[in-house]
């Protein structure tokens, strides 16, 4: 009987499922809620992995199915007590004969370069960055949420385009056009009404204002341009520290890898950090392949049902 190996991607703005067979063909997609791990709700986000999964096997035609392996990376899972907590809910579901956690940078690595040296930029809600060295040590920079760190991810550019949209309220800036794009991208009336707005949304609900910052950069405005340059500026910031630390410095080869919604090749925001990276980090060797972080998780599944 054939078996059957999931691979999740497991993040802030939605959950990515991908079912193949013992041999690495995929059998079918799914997409669903966000399950990135938040104040420590683990059996929130098993719940929605679970669904996903779920999902996924009745796309794929196997209903009464029950995987063999599932390769869960998730954003929030860096930690080892929080990686635990999620490992255990996801068994308790019974979700496969065999279930592992990963962080969301672990299985973006994996999808990138495979066992070999690189780094993998990840931004969408939250961004880190991770790699891995020639001679095999891993590194990770950034990834502390959305807090203390996560800087130049989607809720860092929601949380600093608020702050440029009250201080221009205030009259402590000039005006912007980011005051009316914020506001519709809010759905509410006026400055003020963005306090409660932006204590009930959370991470992805600051990240959905991206789209709003990134349109009024292109359209030349100056603080939205600020906004969108000091992201790159503090996302080219993780590749350097890793470049540092696992390639010798920046001036050594180093293979990098964009993922993550905000690192689409048609950003703005990529446009950016691929510019910074040629001065900032010289030895950056640019991989331009689509990352697909799911796609890492199978292979980290294949790579257990391997070894069984």
């Amino acid at each position: 009987m054939t078996r059957i190996v999931v691979g999740v991607d497991g993040g802030g703005s939605g959950t990515r499922v991908i079912v193949t067979d013992e041999h690495g063909v995929e059998l079918a997609r799914a997409d669903g809620d966000p399950s990135a791990l938040r104040g420590g709700d683990a059996d929130a986000s098993a719940c929605v992995i679970a669904a996903v999964v779920a999902e996924g096997l009745r796309t794929a035609g196997l209903i009464d199915t029950k995987p063999s392996v599932v390769c869960v990376g998730v954003a929030g899972a860096g930690r080892e007590p929080e990686r635990q907590a999620l490992l255990q809910a996801l068994v308790a579901l019974r979700l496969g004969d065999d279930v592992v956690v990963h962080a969301d940078a672990t299985i973006a690595l994996d999808d990138a370069f495979g066992d070999g040296p690189g780094i993998v930029l990840v931004a969408g809600t939250g961004s880190v960055a991770f790699g891995r060295g020639p001679t095999g040590t891993f590194g990770r920079c950034g990834g502390w949420g959305p807090v203390c760190g996560d800087e130049g991810s989607g809720a860092w550019i929601g949380r600093r385009a608020l702050s440029v949209v009250t201080a221009s309220a205030d009259g402590r800036e000039p005006e912007t056009a980011l005051v009316g794009a914020v506001l519709t991208a809010a759905q509410v009336t006026t400055a003020h009404d963005l306090i409660p707005w932006a204590a009930a949304v959370g991470p992805a609900g600051l990240a959905a204002l991206v789209p709003a910052v990134l349109h009024c950069a292109e359209a030349g405005d100056l603080r939205a341009n600020a906004v969108v340059s000091f992201a790159a500026e503090e996302l080219v910031l993780h590749v350097r520290t890793l470049a540092r630390r696992l390639f010798t410095d920046e001036r050594a080869a180093a293979p990098v890898a964009f993922a993550g919604g905000l690192l689409d090749r048609r950003s703005l925001l990529r446009a950016r950090v691929e510019h910074r990276l040629k001065s900032a980090v010289p030895g950056a060797v640019l991989d331009g392949r689509d990352v697909v972080p799911a796609r890492g998780a199978v292979r980290g599944a294949l790579r257990v049902l391997a070894a069984q």
